[in-house]
């Protein structure tokens, strides 16, 4: 079971932020929340005097990093054969398109529509115009 939870087993390398920038505190300002045990609802608030938009790219590249993490653990169970279908539950199907490769909604095995959308998400976050990475250098650390 240990094997199965190890943290350190992801499907792709963990996104970090670059020590010294006012993302890297916000992130570990975010991080002492989340494990300090408070409520949720207080840990995701703007912290007073931050910049909306670099808190919520730390939150969503922690997401990222978090459900790397989680798909990690089950994607070698989950094999095209054992995971014929992209699905939640048996009322819904979930189809990729991407306007590139896959012009119309496309059913696909589950472990294919995760390689893509785990690409996909990588993609926007890596993005300059939808996630900036040139924020200014933190004044504290």
């Amino acid at each position: 079971l240990k094997q199965v939870f190890n943290k350190d087993k992801t499907f792709r390398p963990k996104r970090k932020f670059e020590p010294g920038t006012q993302r890297f505190v916000l992130h570990k300002r975010a991080q002492a929340s989340l494990n300090s045990g408070m409520d949720l609802k207080a840990a995701v608030q703007l912290p007073s005097g931050e910049d909306q938009n670099d808190w919520v790219a730390v939150h969503v590249v922690d997401f990222f990093n978090r459900i790397n993490l989680i798909y990690g653990t089950i994607c070698e169970f989950c094999t095209e054969k054992t995971c014929p279908v992209m699905s939640g539950g048996s009322r819904y199907e979930y189809w990729w398109q991407d306007d590139v490769k896959y012009k119309k909604p496309t059913p696909l095995p589950a472990p294919q529509y995760m390689n893509l959308l785990m690409d996909w998400i990588e993609v926007q976050i890596n993005n300059e115009n939808i996630f900036p990475t040139s924020v200014g250098k933190c004044k504290e650390e």
